[in-house]
């Protein structure tokens, strides 16, 4: 977790501040990483204590121009909740708003469009197990066939079915979406699911025949992410070594 260098605004309470300072930071993180799609897609975060209550990127801001007092909280349909100069994107938040409804663990939700989560999103076989790093994600990956802009409410409903159980969505012939109840399990699943796509993509660029993982070796290999690489103190320290990197290059995103 990050300290705020700003304490927390008296009508806000802490735990708000705290989840604010970790949305912004998951912002300029992805700015950093490329992760961005100029002024779209979205980061979400649940407000801790605050029930039908998310906090979103500003409408217009690019990602690394968000800071933790820009966010804007919203309510379950994308309406502004409270005092804030800033215009929100109703229609962008349909796909977090049915995730986050349905699933109590979907505390951050992450929504990208990068060069090579698309061009995975296109392919009939979605990742494959190819490589070590995809191999995280076999059998934690679900599919949700393309519907149009993602503005239809009814869908919703698809989208959290599509999903089921599994940290990760790839929105066929759309993006990828990764879930997780801390900011730092969120971003950390979509920064290795990115690598294990542009990693695919640059295999299948080559035009070579392709060694696939043997099924067993790569049912064993989840297992094994499981029961180490995929602990929770390892998480939170790559979330540190993160924010240690922000505060070098961008500190005023607790601003």
């Amino acid at each position: 977790m990050t300290e705020a260098v700003h304490p927390a605004p008296a009508s806000m309470s802490a735990a708000e501040w705290q989840a604010r300072c970790e949305l912004a930071a998951c912002y300029r993180l992805a700015w950093h990483y490329r992760f961005t799609d100029l002024i779209y897609t979205h980061i979400t975060a649940r407000v801790p204590g605050e029930e039908g209550h998310f906090l979103i990127n500003p409408y217009g801001l690019a990602w690394e121009e968000i800071t933790a007092t820009s966010l804007v909280k919203i309510d379950v349909d994308g309406n502004k909740v409270g005092d804030n100069p800033h215009p929100v994107n109703p229609a962008g938040f349909t796909i977090h708003s049915a995730i986050h409804r349905a699933s109590h663990d979907a505390a951050w939700i992450m929504h990208t469009h990068t060069r090579a989560g698309v061009a995975v999103s296109t392919l009939e076989e979605g990742l494959l197990s190819l490589n070590q790093i995809a191999l995280q994600f076999h059998n934690r990956i679900s599919y949700h066939d393309y519907e149009g802009i993602a503005l239809d409410l009814d869908e919703r409903d698809r989208l959290v079915a599509s999903l089921g159980d599994n940290p990760v969505l790839v929105l066929r012939n759309h993006g990828l979406l990764t879930t997780g109840p801390t900011a730092a399990s969120m971003f950390n699943t979509m920064f290795y699911m990115e690598r294990a796509c542009a990693i695919q993509v640059a295999t299948l660029s080559m035009g070579q025949p392709l060694r696939a993982v043997p099924a067993d070796i790569a049912a064993h290999v989840a297992k094994q992410y499981e029961s180490s690489m995929g602990d929770e103190d390892d998480v939170a320290l790559e979330w540190a070594a993160h924010l240690r990197l922000l505060e070098r290059i961008a500190p005023d995103y607790r601003d």
